[in-house]
């Protein structure tokens, strides 16, 4: 590894949240012009750490030098003051405000007269986007734009600071293959002209194409630094987990049932379009008891249109097709209605959609089944809290206390929490859209293990990914979304990755779901 000179050192440093020691005495050095990457868990301390290096934390233990003077900031504008900014893993964008407005929030530009100078705010956010390779807007809502786009939004908000010291927090977690290599060229950029970068990811792919150098912290301690280049993905998983990890995709072979879902020919037509969004237009396939039928596409192919409508979150209008649980015709138009009919929703964005971050553990976990522990209005709290320790030994989750603040918890054991709400629903039918976004590589495993689970039970699983080995790894069949239709369907016993990607891209021979051509 190449030597960088000290930028930033960070000496014994420790956190603990309630009973929980996030952080143990961990020493970490970032150089000048030096891609750092930190690795572990969801819960290995990595967020935390970053935390209080970007002034979110400032309640810790140790010692932080900048350029070998001492540090200690009293909030995030502090450490921006000081030159450190971060990518939050979690977008924190504002959904009514423009994308030029979000770059320069609190920093806005002004005209002579002291008034915001929008002009150049539009002019300069559109310089930003196109050095970070993004064709958008810069007057579009950040709430028209899917997650991929605003985590781009992010990294140019960042990026427009002039950091000194930059911290990336699953920056790829939600964007294509070509927006990757364009960040990879804007961060090699950003290290030619001395810019230190702390990169968190839980690609290993990603992590030997772009660190100098890599860290591993395992329950808020560093266990050890390495070459990215010179230790395979198993020897790092292994360092990451504390055991070695078996092949990732272990779902054991279930026996598909009857015929559980059938779309045909769905079509919706939203009352008040959304820009950037591809609602079904012409889809149909199925789901027997006891598959996992997965869905694959380019960045607004439909697929969360798709499940969104499913589980009645889509916006309202006409619809033209039929959608049939267990050979009968349903309309599902609110959340309520899908969870009366036995169907399941885990949604991509966890924090925005999928939990109430300032409630408990408990009341996240039990808030979809709460009629299963009431009479006559009475909550049984013994019967709710038995029911959220049980998904939790199930699950696996890492936690404090039940009453924790469900926001305190890593992005993966959040995460847990979401599918824990929805497993003591009893679904026939789980809607997964990117399940595993943002989650380590065990948790990922455990998640695996869980579908295989819930598979063999009989359970229907339709699961939208943008990562295809796990398309390829975990489902039965993949149906392939173009422009809001069904294009091709794959059996993943005879097809691979380069056959979902070529269809999804218009190209290539589409085979039916036996694995003959179409």
């Amino acid at each position: 590894m190449a030597e960088h000179a000290d930028l930033i050192r960070m000496t014994r440093i420790g956190k603990r949240y309630g009973g929980v020691q996030a952080c143990q005495d961990v020493d970490f050095v970032l150089g000048a012009g030096e891609v750092h990457a930190l690795l572990g868990e969801n819960g290995a301390g990595k967020s935390t750490l970053m935390k209080i290096l970007s002034g979110d934390v400032t309640d810790y233990d140790g010692t932080i030098a900048i350029n070998g003077a001492p540090a200690r900031f009293s909030g995030p504008t502090d450490a921006q003051s000081a030159g450190i900014a971060m990518i939050h893993q979690e977008l924190d964008l504002v959904p009514g405000l423009s994308v030029a407005d979000n770059i320069f929030l609190g920093r806005e530009l002004r005209t002579p007269l002291r008034t915001v100078d929008r002009r150049r705010m539009e002019r300069s956010a559109r310089e930003l986007l196109d050095r970070s390779g993004v064709s958008l807007d810069p007057r579009r809502p950040v709430g028209e734009l899917r997650v991929g786009e605003q985590q781009l939004v992010t990294i140019a908000k960042a990026i427009a600071l002039d950091a000194r010291v930059l911290i990336m927090d699953e920056p790829t977690s939600a964007l294509t293959t070509a927006e990757v290599e364009r960040l990879f060229d804007v961060i090699r950029e950003l290290r030619q002209s001395g810019v230190g970068i702390v990169y968190i990811s839980h690609r290993m792919e990603e992590i030997a194409q772009i660190a100098d150098r890599a860290t591993v912290l395992r329950n808020g301690q560093i266990v050890t630094s390495f070459d990215p280049r010179k230790l395979s993905t198993a020897e790092v998983v292994e360092a990451m987990v504390g055991r070695p990890v078996q092949t990732m995709f272990t779902t054991p072979d279930a026996q598909t049932g009857d015929e559980l879902l059938r779309v045909e020919n769905l079509v919706v037509r939203p009352r008040r379009p959304r820009p950037g969004r591809r609602d079904p237009d012409g889809i149909s396939l199925t789901v027997r008891a006891g598959e996992i039928v997965g869905l694959a596409g380019l960045l607004g192919a439909g697929r969360t249109e798709l499940l969104e409508t499913l589980y009645g979150v889509a916006p309202g209008g006409p619809r033209l097709g039929r959608i049939l649980l267990q050979g009968k015709p349903i309309q599902v138009h609110r959340p309520r209605q899908a969870l009366a009919h036995g169907i399941g929703f885990v949604p991509e964005d966890r924090r925005a959609s999928g939990l109430v971050l300032f409630h408990s553990i408990l009341a996240n976990t039990v808030v979809s089944s709460l009629p299963a522990y009431g009479r006559l209005g009475v909550i049984a709290k013994r019967m709710e809290r038995t029911a959220t320790v049980s998904m939790a030994d199930r699950l696996r989750l890492k936690f404090g206390r039940l009453q924790d603040e469900v926001g305190t918890l890593s992005g993966g054991n959040q995460q847990k929490v979401v599918f824990a709400r929805m497993l003591l629903t009893e679904p026939k039918l789980l809607l997964l859209d990117e399940p595993t976004r943002g989650v380590d590589i065990g948790a990922k495993a455990e998640i695996y293990r869980l579908l295989g689970e819930l598979a063999a039970q009989g359970m229907g699983v339709l699961l939208a990914s943008s990562e295809l080995p796990e398309l390829v790894g975990v489902c039965d069949r993949v149906v392939v979304l173009r422009d809001g239709r069904d294009v091709a369907s794959f059996s993943t016993a005879d097809s691979g990755e380069g056959d979902l990607l070529a269809a999804a891209m218009g190209q290539g021979t589409v085979h039916d779901e036996v694995g003959g051509v179409r």
